[in-house]
């Protein structure tokens, strides 16, 4: 079978790439062409964009990359005609993947989608949109399936890729890595600044304003891989802070607190048991537009997903050195550490067991041969 993947960010690159193992698994003569990053390369396919040349971060960056961004769909229309899949698959990144839907449909391709857009989030009128031009959909989030049950869409729940992300990881030898990294034995603070480059931008330099304030951690920068290590170098002015690049989860996994940009980073750091704090500032316009149009109670994963709030989210102007450094403070003391791990293993249940990526391959190659 000929399938044609569609993902963005890092994120959905490792989603992704786990999907390909999966569907290669299910099907050995799997002919894969995507859109995606260098984790999905790793696997097998052909890549036809790199998800670096089309990241905008928020409704004012999109608005001024619009040439661009349309320039892209009508290149990847183009493609999908000239290699006839027999499934498109559709992996988040939904201002780009509906538009594609729609056409795909149009043009009677089978169409699939991983990971849900945030509909729930926000525009739920986009259901209707989904409903129509979806084929299936396989959903991440527990509460997702009821949210669609309630719009008379039937969709598949296959529980959460990171499940499995996480666990088939090997276990580092820390003291190995601290040697390795130059890190010191002072316990570590994580900051995990976002992958985009005006994300880092705004939350980079407020995380660091912390260091002085806590000279018995060291704070670690997680950087992405997206981005090179000169562009992180400018906010580095302190010199209890180390930088290490596409080590996420093991750096995670020898961290005793956080501090995260909101998104996918705040499930993993939490799948991870680490304390953390999340964090969020946007551009001035882009946040006034999200502000009336989003209706959630809370932004981060693991609140969602609980529905309640288990982590502190201080957003916009709640993000400041005084407010940063009151609940860094708190999740270092033992109270609030021990209720976050409760939180953290009830979190995990609710995301179901292992399987995300075996589970949507089977049902993908099943619906489609």
């Amino acid at each position: 079978m000929r399938y044609y993947i569609i993902a963005g960010e890092a994120s959905g690159d490792l989603h992704g790439s786990n999907l390909m193992k999966a569907l290669l698994n299910e099907d050995s003569e799997a002919q894969i062409r995507f859109w995606g990053g260098d984790l999905m390369q790793s696997v097998d396919g052909e890549l036809v964009m790199h998800y670096k040349e089309r990241q905008f971060m928020g409704f004012a960056e999109v608005i001024f990359n619009l040439r661009k961004i349309f320039g892209h769909i009508k290149f990847c229309k183009s493609d999908i005609e000239k290699f006839v899949p027999d499934v498109i698959i559709f992996i988040d990144n939904s201002g780009f993947n509906l538009r594609i839907a729609k056409w795909a449909k149009e043009k009677h391709f089978k169409t699939h989608y991983y990971i849900s857009p945030q509909v729930w989030a926000s525009r739920a009128g986009r259901v209707e949109k989904i409903k129509r031009d979806i084929d299936a959909m396989y959903c991440i989030l527990p509460f997702e399936k009821e949210f669609y049950k309630k719009h008379n869409y039937d969709v598949h729940f296959v529980g959460h890729p990171l499940i499995d992300a996480i666990a088939d990881r090997h276990q580092i030898n820390e003291s190995e890595f601290r040697q390795q990294h130059q890190l010191s034995t002072k316990p570590i603070i994580a900051l995990l600044p976002g992958s985009r480059k005006q994300e880092i931008t705004k939350m980079l330099g407020v995380m660091l304003s912390l260091v002085d304030d806590f000279e018995n951690y060291q704070f670690v920068i997680a950087g992405a891989p997206s981005q090179d290590f000169e562009f992180y170098e400018r906010f580095i002015t302190k010199n209890n802070v180390n930088f290490i690049s596409n080590k996420t989860y093991d750096l995670l996994s020898i961290s005793y607190a956080a501090l995260v940009t909101s998104g996918t980073a705040t499930l993993e750091t939490a799948l991870y048991k680490v304390p953390q704090v999340v964090c969020y500032k946007a551009n001035a316009i882009s946040y006034q537009i999200a502000k009336r149009i989003i209706t959630l109670k809370f932004i981060s994963l693991v609140n969602l997903i609980m529905d309640r709030e288990v982590v502190t989210e201080l957003i916009q102007g709640d993000l400041n050195k005084k407010r940063l450094k009151e609940e860094l403070g708190a999740i270092l003391q033992s109270g609030k550490r021990e209720q976050l791990f409760l939180d953290y293993f009830e979190l995990e249940k609710k995301l179901g067991g292992k399987g995300a990526s075996k589970t949507t391959a089977q049902l993908i190659y099943k619906a489609i041969k």
